[in-house]
């Protein structure tokens, strides 16, 4: 089966729920209402054989409506064929997405992922809950509204107590003449070697 076979038996079945194709560098991109999303998912995995589902990932188009596009990576293992699934959820409807979990395992992280960085839900889903930050926080991350500062949090342990320094970013070498050890972080913040840290793991001395 061949890229252009994938596409004609989805548009034989599902023409007129499919806009924008696209084909490039041996992948196949569709986009497609949510509410087809299970229906077109099911018919990829059973009758065109994407049997792994590499990825899904999220776009926030802050400013439009819909806000919010979700981005499904498919992969067949017997052709090595490429299908790009694209979908779009409202802000005012953040629980149109259905799960893909029951279809592809793998989306169970993937799906609980997106709810914690951009608050999509997804109807069906078995287990939605946070699986980086931690319950109860109440913003988004991921969003394009969230500044990159952060927002206070009532649980400094769990976070950055103060500001983390954002000049080429809070682990990467500024660009100048001075040495690699002026140049590090730390040196240009020297405030974040007063603090306390633990060691990672304690090293036994002891021969074995």
């Amino acid at each position: 089966m061949t890229l252009a076979d994938i596409a004609t038996k989805l548009e034989g079945k599902f023409g007129a729920d499919l806009s924008k194709k696209t084909e490039f560098r041996g992948e196949l991109s569709f986009t497609l209402p949510v509410g087809k999303l299970s229906e077109i998912a099911a018919f990829c995995k059973d009758s065109l054989g994407f049997d792994y589902l590499t990825d899904i990932s999220s776009v926030d188009n802050f400013g439009d409506e819909p806000r919010f596009e979700l981005v499904y990576e498919l992969y067949s293992m017997a052709s090595g064929l490429h299908l790009r699934l694209k979908t779009t959820v409202s802000e005012d409807d953040l629980e149109a997405a259905p799960t893909v979990s029951t279809l592809w395992r793998t989306a169970d992280w993937h799906e609980r992922e997106i709810f914690d960085m951009m608050g999509i839900r997804f109807a069906g889903h078995p287990d939605l809950r946070r699986i980086l930050m931690w319950d109860g926080y109440p913003f988004y991350p991921l969003r394009k509204d969230f500044p990159l500062e952060g927002k206070p949090s009532d649980m400094p342990d769990v976070a950055f107590s103060n500001i983390a320094p954002l000049e080429g970013g809070p682990f990467v070498t500024s660009p100048s003449s001075a040495t690699v050890k002026d140049r590090e972080p730390r040196a240009r913040h020297p405030d974040i070697l007063d603090q306390p840290r633990k060691p990672a793991y304690e090293v036994d001395s002891e021969p074995a």
